[in-house]
C-alpha cells in the first residue's frame, strides 16, 4: 500500500516539474516562411524574429507566428455598370503580407484569417464597384483589359495601405445578367442580317451597274460599226463570204440571175 502511494506521488512531481519545464523553456523556433510577432506581457514589440530559433523569456514573452508566404483568395461579386447592367465577376488574388511589416499588420488587423475577412475581401468588393460603374456593360466586354488595369492599380494601392502586397489579379469569369445576354445576342443578329442585306443590295447595284455598261458597249459598238461601214467594205465583206453561185431572182418577167452590183445595192 505505501509502495502504490509512493509510485503516485513520483508521478505527480514527474508532471509537474515537466509543465515547469514547458513553461520556462526559454526557446521559440519560427518555421521558414514564417515571422514571429515578440510581444511583452500582451504589447507587441518592434522586434520581428525571423525565421530560426530563438531565446525569449518565459512568462513575459509571447510569440505569434504570422505567415508571410503568397496566398490566394477568390472571391464572387456582383456589380452595376455605367448604364444599370448587373455584373458578376469572379476574382482571383494572390497576396502575401509585407514581411518587414509583420507585427504592425498584426497589432493593428491580427492574423491571416483577420486579414482576409477584415481587409481583402471588402477590398475586392468595394474596388470591383466602382470600377465596373465607370464603364457601360458594353466596354467591360470590349475594353477587358482597360477594365482589369484599373482594377489591379486600385486594389494595389488600396491593400498597400493595410501592409499587403499584391502579387496577381485575375479576373476569371465576367458574366451578365441572363436579359442582357439576350439583348447582345439579339443585337449581333441584327447587325449580321443588316450586313447582309446590304451586301445583297450591293450586289444587285453592282449587276445593274454591269448590265448598264454592257449595254452602253453594244450601243457604241454597234454606233462605231454603222459609222465605219461604207460601201466597200460591204463590197468586199460579200465577196469574202460568196460561194460563187448567182442566186436565181423570180420575176413577172422570165427567172433570171441577179449580178452583183444589184446584189450589192440590195443589201
Amino acid at each position: 500500500m505505501k509502495q502504490i502511494k509512493l509510485t503516485s506521488s513520483a508521478g505527480k512531481l514527474t508532471a509537474l516539474l515537466f509543465l515547469i519545464t514547458i513553461l520556462l523553456t526559454p526557446f521559440v523556433v519560427v518555421d521558414a516562411g514564417e515571422k514571429g510577432v515578440l510581444m511583452q506581457f500582451g504589447r507587441v514589440e518592434q522586434t520581428i524574429l525571423q525565421e530560426g530559433i530563438h531565446i525569449i523569456i518565459p512568462v513575459v514573452n509571447t510569440v505569434k507566428k504570422i505567415s508571410v508566404r503568397i496566398q490566394k483568395q477568390e472571391i464572387s461579386a456582383g456589380a452595376s455598370s455605367k448604364d444599370l447592367q448587373d455584373v458578376f465577376a469572379d476574382v482571383a488574388l494572390n497576396w502575401h503580407i509585407i514581411p518587414e511589416e509583420t507585427n504592425v499588420i498584426f497589432q493593428e488587423i491580427g492574423d491571416e484569417k483577420d486579414v482576409v475577412e477584415k481587409i481583402i475581401n471588402p477590398a475586392i468588393e468595394e474596388v470591383l464597384k466602382a470600377v465596373i460603374s465607370r464603364y457601360t456593360a458594353e466596354e467591360i466586354v470590349t475594353k477587358r483589359g482597360e477594365v482589369k488595369s484599373a482594377i489591379d492599380n486600385t486594389l494595389i494601392t488600396r491593400l498597400h495601405g493595410y501592409h499587403i502586397a499584391v502579387d496577381d489579379i485575375s479576373l476569371v469569369h465576367v458574366n451578365f445578367s441572363d436579359k442582357f445576354s439576350e439583348a447582345v445576342e439579339a443585337k449581333q443578329i441584327a447587325e449580321q442580317d443588316a450586313k447582309r442585306a446590304d451586301f445583297v443590295a450591293l450586289k444587285a447595284a453592282k449587276e445593274a451597274e454591269a448590265e448598264v455598261n454592257l449595254a452602253k458597249g453594244e450601243a457604241e459598238v454597234n454606233r462605231l460599226l454603222h459609222e465605219s461601214l461604207t460601201n466597200e467594205i460591204l463590197e468586199r465583206q460579200a465577196i469574202e463570204k460568196w460561194d460563187g453561185k448567182l442566186p436565181l431572182i423570180m420575176t413577172k418577167e422570165a427567172p433570171r440571175l441577179l449580178n452583183m452590183n444589184e446584189l450589192l445595192k440590195l443589201k
